[in-house]
């Protein structure tokens, strides 16, 4: 483990090794890029980092990122409203819209059931989900968890709950790689996998 005698770059250097999949070897190639940029530039980027953090919150239909009480998305008129995604998280409904391929609406987790984990339906969004659908005219809940026991195992607990009031509740077409996370998935993948969605 590297280490230096300025205690402001080891701090530095530990801030970056903080974030998601960010090592030692890397944290130290940021923090030597940051330390050789202009002062005004170093400012400005830091300032954009603190006012991301103040203003950017969660959409309160749908738990997408915003700078408003709703997203762009839940505001959009051209969107059947009809039809919710359920994903896990940001990156997911990003991967979505990036196939150009769906209409509907999402509604964003921010995590999936994990007994392991000590993950609960009360950790997760689905209790927002469910009251989402009681005062909505959802017709459709597309659950788009990924294909792993987790994400499986969330599919089958919000099918559970909504298949008694009626809801049609679909599952995205096998054929996305066993384990893997829809962020990696390709764009012509991702979209075969929610035109072909199933019954669950």
């Amino acid at each position: 483990m590297m280490n230096c005698k300025s205690e402001l770059l080891n701090n530095l250097v530990e801030k970056f090794k903080s974030l998601p999949g960010v090592g030692e070897k890397a944290a130290w190639k940021m923090a030597f890029h940051i330390l050789n940029l202009p002062k005004d530039v170093v400012a400005d980027f830091a300032n954009v980092v603190v006012q991301a953090a103040q203003k950017i919150k969660k959409c309160e239909v749908c738990g997408n990122f915003t700078e408003d009480d709703l997203c762009y998305l839940c505001v959009d008129d051209t969107r059947d409203k009809t039809v919710v995604c359920v994903v896990q998280n940001m990156k997911d409904l990003l991967a979505f819209e990036r196939t150009n391929g769906y209409c509907g609406v999402y509604h964003v987790l921010g995590g999936l059931l994990s007994p392991m984990d000590d993950i609960g339906p009360e950790d997760i969004g689905i209790s927002k989900l469910l009251k989402r659908i009681k005062d909505s005219e959802i017709s459709e809940v597309i659950m788009a968890t990924g294909p792993t026991v987790e994400g499986e195992a969330t599919a089958a607990y919000v099918s559970r709950l909504l298949k008694p009031v009626g809801i049609r509740v679909t599952r995205l077409a096998y054929g996305l790689p066993v384990g893997s996370s829809l962020e990696y998935t390709d764009d012509i993948t991702l979209r075969a996998a929610l035109t072909g969605r199933l019954d669950i």
